[in-house]
């Protein structure tokens, strides 16, 4: 009998044990709970809109996520993996790293006919080049550009003339693939011409733009007949224009630098830009070809039958008669190119106008 009783008082005893140490570890348990619970709930904040590792996309999308003690961040349209301040999104495009566009592109079609009978309309030749930017400014988008080039157009009263030249360039100079802009440079008020001064004033502001390293002088009224001539810049000043219609698709002597011509940034330093003095038609060109051959360069052509090109037909323009002093001075180029060209240039700008065909830029040179 003792016992027994004996047993019961044990199992008594053990039982309030055990009640204390469950109660203890319930407490222990409940503080530890307790304390660490913040962290156990659904923590909403904004991820920073300066970081570099997040998409713009996500930047707009992804601005509210949530995040979760394992480090993963959740939304609802879009998962990231938070760690270590980097960001790895499963749908994200990797950026596409673009090959260079080929030395000859394969768009080229070669021989165009070329006509002007029918009339030009700029809304038509707007939606014809889907792929401009304002300014007459283009670049491929399956290759990087070998050259960045801007076309200079020294201009007063040819609005008819630039849209057929718009019409027929543009398409050319995008199968060309090349990385472009249009700058049409427009001589204010009723002073005689200065063709010359102009694009001095062209390439002056196409590179307050773009680092443009190539630079294409064209007369507006002059349209190349094969898309194979390319208006890039070569190791050497390259003439382009060197088969016209008007003098029978031949080139009329050898010095001949007129109508369409191409220089690098650095040919054209080399040789002080074009002269800033050559009022009235006529001159200027040989004074360039002059400028280049005292500088050691050589004149680059294609061939007659690739350098074809058509002339829109036009009487004299007023205030561009012929220069009187021309000869006089081509005879004194070697003296004269180091101070007058694009080292000494003035000239201020009356307005600039951004169209999606070009940007035309109205300027003062003053007068002779």
């Amino acid at each position: 009998m003792l016992e027994s009783v004996l047993n019961v008082r044990f199992f008594a005893k053990s039982c309030v044990v055990l009640a204390c140490l469950c109660a203890v570890h319930f407490i222990v348990a409940l503080f530890f709970y307790l304390r660490e619970s913040p962290s156990t709930f659904t923590n909403h904040r904004l991820i920073p809109s300066d970081s570099h590792l997040v998409t713009s996309q996500t930047h707009r999308i992804a601005t509210l996520v949530i995040q979760y003690d394992n480090g993963t961040v959740e939304t609802g349209v879009n998962k990231l993996i938070y760690t270590n301040a980097s960001v790895i999104k499963d749908d994200v495009e990797k950026p596409t790293v673009l090959e260079s566009c080929p030395e000859t592109s394969p768009l080229l079609v070669g021989q165009m006919r070329v006509e002007f009978s029918e009339t030009v309309h700029l809304d038509m030749v707007r939606k014809e080049n889907p792929q401009l930017v304002m300014g007459g400014r283009y670049k491929p988008s399956d290759c990087v550009a070998l050259q960045k080039v801007a076309l200079i157009i020294p201009f007063r009263n040819r609005d008819e003339h630039l849209k057929y030249w718009l019409h027929y360039l543009h398409p050319i100079l995008q199968r060309q693939q090349l990385d472009y802009g249009i700058y049409v440079i427009q001589q204010e008020g009723e002073n005689t011409f200065n063709r010359a001064k102009l694009l001095n004033v062209g390439y002056t502001e196409a590179l307050k733009e773009y680092d443009y390293d190539c630079f294409i002088f064209s007369d507006v009224d002059i349209i190349p007949m094969d898309d194979r001539n390319t208006y890039k810049c070569s190791s050497q000043p390259r003439h382009l224009s060197v088969s016209m219609d008007k003098f029978g698709f031949r080139l009329p002597y050898k010095q001949y630098f007129g109508g369409v011509s191409a220089m690098s940034k650095q040919q054209f330093q080399k040789i002080n830009g074009f002269p800033n003095n050559y009022w009235g038609w006529g001159g200027e060109d040989d004074d360039i070809f002059n400028r280049m051959t005292f500088q050691g360069m050589k004149i680059s052509r294609p061939s007659g039958d690739i350098g074809k090109c058509r002339m829109i037909r036009h009487s004299r323009d007023k205030k561009n008669e012929a220069n009187p002093l021309r000869f006089k001075r081509i005879a004194h180029t070697k003296q004269t190119m180091n101070k007058d060209g694009i080292k000494s240039l003035k000239y201020k700008v009356i307005n600039i106008e951004k169209d999606l065909l070009y940007t035309k830029i109205t300027v003062d040179i003053g007068k002779p």
